[in-house]
């Protein structure tokens, strides 16, 4: 069932996505060769706990030890911070920041560059980037919620890159993922579309390479196939009566 969020819902998820943003903006500064991926879950924690008096929505969510999810280059999402990964300069490395606030959760992620990045690396993350603000400006009530993910396959696929398909994005309120779920390609079914009050995660994943990916063995860390680079930017929507707005929208951050 979709859960169509009243005034008051939308306010406590605002004020969720705001403070995700803020993690985003405050770990930037701190993403340099030579620090470890557990050093960088730990300022977020410090941040989180410590500054904004809440709590991860990462910590023990169906067993994860850590507070973030850190994924550096081949890996495409859910990677567990650690002290002994390091990194490197010409890295990219995504940050997945999840958060309750008085109930609501918030959740959005960004990639970074450590240092010089390959022009491959710049090129897929500014597509897979440019995909998610592209399927964000179509978002409006009534849209068929499958144009979204043919937005993003469109972008994607046109520069030569594929589409992770086992992970989606998903609704977000009191719970951390209800429906719907959003797909990141088309899957032709016009039956579900989007009405005002809607709050979902779109995030898409773009690898470089093939799209197959595989679990190892920490039942978290999914990394691609044929070790090629990978992808993701997220933020939380929330459908509008004239559009949109983004409830994870970060500092100077502009949809253009």
């Amino acid at each position: 069932m979709i859960i169509i969020k009243n005034e008051f819902d939308i306010k406590q998820m605002t004020i969720a996505g705001k403070i995700t943003a803020q993690v985003l903006n405050m770990i930037k500064k701190y993403i340099v060769p030579g620090i470890s991926t557990g050093e960088i879950d730990d300022i977020c924690k410090d941040y989180i706990y410590n500054k904004k008096k809440i709590v991860s929505a990462c910590f023990g969510y169906q067993g994860y030890p850590k507070y973030t999810c850190i994924s550096k280059n081949n890996t495409v999402c859910h990677g567990i911070p650690s002290y002994k990964e390091k990194l490197k300069n010409g890295d990219i490395v995504n940050i997945d920041i999840s958060i309750i606030k008085n109930g609501y959760f918030g959740d959005s992620s960004k990639m970074f560059f450590v240092g010089k990045c390959s022009n491959l690396a710049k090129k897929l993350c500014n597509i897979t980037k440019k995909s998610l603000y592209e399927s964000i400006k179509i978002v409006k009530h009534n849209l068929p919620l499958r144009k979204i993910g043919k937005k993003i396959q469109k972008i994607a696929e046109k520069n030569k890159f594929s589409i992770v398909r086992e992970y989606c994005g998903h609704g977000i309120g009191k719970n951390f993922h209800e429906e719907p779920y959003v797909l990141h390609y088309d899957n032709h079914d016009n039956t579900i579309l989007l009405k005002q009050g809607m709050i979902f995660t779109i995030e898409p994943m773009i690898n470089a390479g093939k799209k197959d990916i595989y679990c190892e063995k920490d039942k978290w860390t999914i990394k691609t196939k044929d070790n090629s680079l990978s992808a993701q930017y997220e933020h939380t929507i929330l459908v509008t009566q004239n559009g949109y707005k983004v409830l994870t929208l970060r500092k100077n951050e502009k949809i253009l």
